[in-house]
C-alpha cells in the first residue's frame, strides 16, 4: 500500500547530511540529521573530510531506517542529493581518502584558471555554460597526481578514485561498485558539455587531468543499481541522484520555464529555468554572472536552469555566531534582526569567499559598513540578513535579464526559509512575490524522493509528485519602486568600493 510505502531520501550538504522518509503523500519524516565540519586553513582554501561525510550519512540512513521500521513505513527506493562540485580522491583498495575534500567554496586555483581563461572561456561559455571560473575539481585533481606521492602512486597501481560527493557516496553506498555523477552534479564540476551528455575531454586535456579517473555519467533519475545489504540492512535500489540545489528545485514544486527559486544553505542558489533548450548562444554569453546548469534529467531530456549564487551567506551568519561569538546562535540572531525595522545605516555584503553575483570577484571580501556608536547588536544582525538578501535581489534580476523571461514569484527554500524577516526583504528588495512551502527546510530531501519515486513507484510522473507540495506563506513587496531601487543602489555602491578598494590592494 503506498500510503505506507516511502523513499529513503539523503541529503550530504556542506554544514550538515540528513537523512529521512518521504511517503505518497509529500510529507518527511523520520530526519536524522549530523553536522559536518569545514575548514579554511588559509584564505581560498576550504576543505571537508571525506571519511566524516561517508560516516555521518551511514549513521544518519542507519537511524532513519531503524525509524521507519518502528514507524511500519516500507522504504522501497532510495534518492541521493549532494553537495556539488567539492571533490575527492581515494584509494579504491583500502577506502581510505588520500587528501581533505577539495569543498565547493574553495578558490585556490583562481590564478591558474585566470590564465586559461582568455582562450578558453568563449568555448566553455558556448558548451558548458560558463567560463572557466575560480575553482576546477580536475584541475585540483591533475596537480595532485604530479605533487602528492600517495595520490601518484595510488594513480600508478590502478587504485585511485575520483569524483564529486555524489560519487564518494554512491560507491560507499554501493558496496564499493559503482563510480558514477549524476548530470546535474558533472555540471557544476565543469567539464560538462550540457546539450550532449559527454564530457568535455578538450578542456580536460588543457587541465592535464586523465580521462581514465572520469566516473561514468548518469541521469539525476536512472537506476544505480542497490544498496549494499551490509550497510542498509537490505538491498535497496538507488533510482536517484541530484545536485542539491536541484533536488529542491523539484521540491519547491519549480518544473517549468520561468519559474525561479532561492534555497538557501551555506550558500544561497538562486535559479530561473529555462526548459529544454540551454541557450547556450545567448544567456551564458552576456556578461552577467549567472550560468547554465542542468536542472535535471530524465526520460533522456535534460532540463536547464540559469543559476547563481553567494557562497557564503547562510556560512556568514555561522561565522557571526560560531567564530565571532556576537551571537548565542543563528536563531537568536535572526530574531534579533527581526526586533528592528532597518539596519541603522549598516549594510554587509556576505563575500567571505569572493563575490559570486552580480559579478565575480573571487578576490573580494565581505563588508560591514556604515558602523558608527549608535550601531546595536540588533542593527548589525538586520545588516546581515539584509545583505543575504540583498544578494538574492541582485541575482534574480540578473538572471531573469540573462534568461529574457518575466519571473512572477520565487519560491525559497532551506533552513533560513523559516525566517519571515528575510523572504519580505526578498521580496521587497526583488519586487517579486516570495514563497515558502510546508516544509521549505526539507526542499531538497523532498525533491529527490519525487524523483527516485516518480516512475509509479510512489507517484505516477513527476508533476503528480510535485502537486503533494503545499504553499505555507506568500510575502508580497511592501516597498515602491522608487524606495526599492534606493535601496539596492545603496547597497551596491557600497559593493563597487569594497572592489574598488580590493583593486587597489592588489595593485600595490
Amino acid at each position: 500500500m503506498k500510503g505506507r510505502d516511502g523513499i529513503l531520501a539523503i541529503d550530504a550538504g556542506t554544514s550538515s547530511t540528513r537523512a529521512a522518509v518521504v511517503t505518497a503523500d509529500g510529507l518527511v519524516s523520520c530526519l536524522q540529521r549530523r553536522a559536518l565540519t569545514t575548514h579554511s586553513p588559509r584564505s581560498g582554501v576550504v576543505e571537508q573530510d571525506a571519511d566524516q561525510i561517508w560516516q555521518r550519512t551511514l549513521a544518519v540512513c542507519r537511524a532513519t531506517l531503524q525509524q521507519a521500521d518502528q514507524k511500519g513505513l516500507q522504504v522501497r527506493a532510495i534518492g541521493l542529493s549532494t553537495q556539488r562540485a567539492s571533490a575527492v580522491l581515494w584509494d579504491t583498495v583500502s577506502g581510505e581518502p588520500l587528501v581533505p575534500v577539495l569543498a565547493w567554496q574553495d578558490s585556490r586555483h583562481a590564478a591558474d584558471l585566470a590564465a586559461l581563461a582568455p582562450r578558453w572561456d568563449p568555448c566553455l561559455r558556448l558548451h558548458l555554460g560558463r567560463p572557466a571560473g575560480s575553482r576546477s575539481p580536475y584541475l585540483w585533481a591533475a596537480q595532485l597526481l604530479r605533487s602528492h606521492p600517495r595520490v601518484a602512486r595510488a594513480w600508478e597501481r590502478g587504485r585511485l578514485g575520483f569524483g564529486s560527493i555524489d560519487t564518494w557516496l554512491l560507491w560507499q553506498l554501493s558496496g564499493r561498485r559503482l563510480l558514477a555523477t549524476s548530470a546535474t552534479n558533472a555540471t557544476a564540476c565543469n567539464a560538462y558539455v550540457l546539450d550532449r551528455h559527454a564530457y568535455a575531454l578538450d578542456w580536460l586535456e588543457a587541465l592535464g587531468f586523465p580521462v581514465a579517473l572520469l566516473p561514468a555519467l548518469y541521469q539525476d533519475a536512472d537506476d544505480y543499481g542497490s544498496s549494499d545489504a551490509g550497510l542498509t540492512g537490505v538491498a535497496l535500489p538507488i533510482r536517484a541522484c541530484a545536485g542539491d540545489q536541484l533536488a529542491a528545485a523539484i521540491g519547491l514544486g519549480c518544473l517549468e520555464a520561468g519559474q525561479a527559486l532561492c534555497q538557501h544553505g551555506t550558500g544561497s542558489f538562486i535559479d530561473v529555468l529555462i526548459g529544454t533548450r540551454a541557450a547556450l548562444g545567448g544567456a551564458s554569453q552576456s556578461d552577467g554572472s549567472g550560468v547554465v546548469v542542468t536542472a535535471r534529467r530524465r526520460d533522456h531530456v535534460s532540463h536547464f536552469a540559469l543559476e547563481s549564487y553567494c557562497a557564503t551567506t547562510g556560512a556568514a551568519l555561522n561565522w557571526a555566531c560560531q567564530r565571532q561569538h556576537w551571537f548565542p546562535n543563528a536563531r537568536c540572531l535572526l530574531a534579533l534582526a527581526a526586533s528592528v525595522s532597518s539596519s541603522g545605516g549598516v549594510s554587509f555584503i556576505p563575500a567571505l569567499a569572493g563575490v559570486q553575483a552580480p559579478l565575480r570577484h573571487s578576490a573580494a571580501r565581505a563588508a560591514l559598513q556604515g558602523l558608527s556608536l549608535a550601531t546595536s547588536r540588533a542593527d548589525i544582525a538586520h545588516a546581515l540578513v539584509e545583505g543575504i538578501a540583498q544578494t538574492v535581489a541582485a541575482s534574480l534580476s540578473a538572471n531573469a535579464d540573462q534568461a529574457g523571461l518575466p519571473v512572477t514569484q520565487m519560491m525559497s527554500g532551506g533552513t533560513l526559509a523559516g525566517s519571515d524577516l528575510l523572504l519580505q526583504l526578498q521580496a521587497d528588495l526583488s519586487g517579486v512575490p516570495t514563497c515558502r512551502t510546508h516544509q521549505s527546510a526539507h526542499a531538497s530531501l523532498r525533491g529527490i524522493a519525487y524523483l527516485a519515486g516518480s516512475h509509479g513507484l510512489l507517484w505516477d510522473d513527476l508533476p503528480l509528485a510535485c502537486a503533494r507540495t503545499r504553499l505555507q506563506a506568500v510575502f508580497q513587496p511592501r516597498i515602491d519602486a522608487a524606495e526599492r531601487s534606493c535601496r539596492r543602489s545603496l547597497w551596491q555602491a557600497r559593493l563597487y568600493a569594497e572592489l574598488e578598494h580590493v583593486r587597489q590592494q592588489n595593485a600595490y
